[in-house]
């Protein structure tokens, strides 16, 4: 895949598909600000920048969306930090909640050769250690229909397809209730995001505050 090589663009295209791959609203320039931690101001010259590169699509405080070239762009992006994630955790020693911001520094760096032979190495994985799927070189990416646990109702079953890794506190309390992605669960109780109680092996879980928004599970 092509790249662009400026990792300030690179990180705005991986935010704005990010955004946008696991809900379906599009994401707005003062939400981009939000999770880039800069200024609106920023955000309004670089996605100027970007849409003269014929990156992404934007009309004056409405959203923004990548175009065909920029979602190519981004999805390099994305493999390169999946990758590199799932490289750190099964060749490295890394615990699934130390590698995001270490893949966040090494994905502007590594080489195209380097990724191609840690993705050989790794036996070509599908998903990261999140469940995130990892996009093939030619840009494929699995994707199936899923449910968000806070959004499921009791008695929903179905396996764990991903958790966010927004929050590495939280993945140490769901790896200690044995919520990782492939469980398969049931949800037995549900108020909100704050109170869920779920099912695995016939043994019921308490989860930790927040954590019900941050799992997806086959629908």
């Amino acid at each position: 895949m092509p790249s662009s090589k400026n990792p300030a663009i690179e990180d705005y295209l991986k935010t704005v598909y990010s955004h946008t791959e696991w809900q379906p609203d599009p994401i707005t320039p003062s939400v981009l600000a939000g999770k880039l931690g800069v200024a609106p101001s920023s955000v309004t010259e670089m996605v100027k920048k970007m849409a003269a590169q014929g990156l992404v699509s934007h009309v004056p405080y409405g959203a923004v969306r990548l175009t065909e070239a920029g979602a190519v762009q981004a999805l390099a992006v994305v493999r390169r930090h999946r990758l590199i994630e799932t490289w750190l955790v099964q060749e490295m020693g890394y615990g699934w909640d130390e590698v995001h911001d270490e893949a966040e520094i090494l994905e502007h760096a590594i080489s195209d050769r380097l990724l191609e032979a840690i993705d050989a190495r790794l036996g070509r994985p599908l998903r990261d250690p999140h469940g995130d799927p990892i996009p093939t070189a030619d840009g494929s990416i699995a994707a199936e229909p899923f449910v968000r646990a806070d959004e499921a109702a009791a008695g929903h079953r179905g396996r764990v397809i991903r958790i966010s890794d927004r929050d590495p506190g939280l993945l140490r309390g769901l790896e200690v209730a044995g919520v990782h992605p492939g469980v398969e669960l049931e949800i037995e109780a549900l108020d909100g995001d704050a109170n869920a109680r779920v099912r695995i092996s016939g043994e019921s879980h308490e989860l930790p505050n927040g954590a019900a928004s941050a799992i997806w599970l086959t629908a």
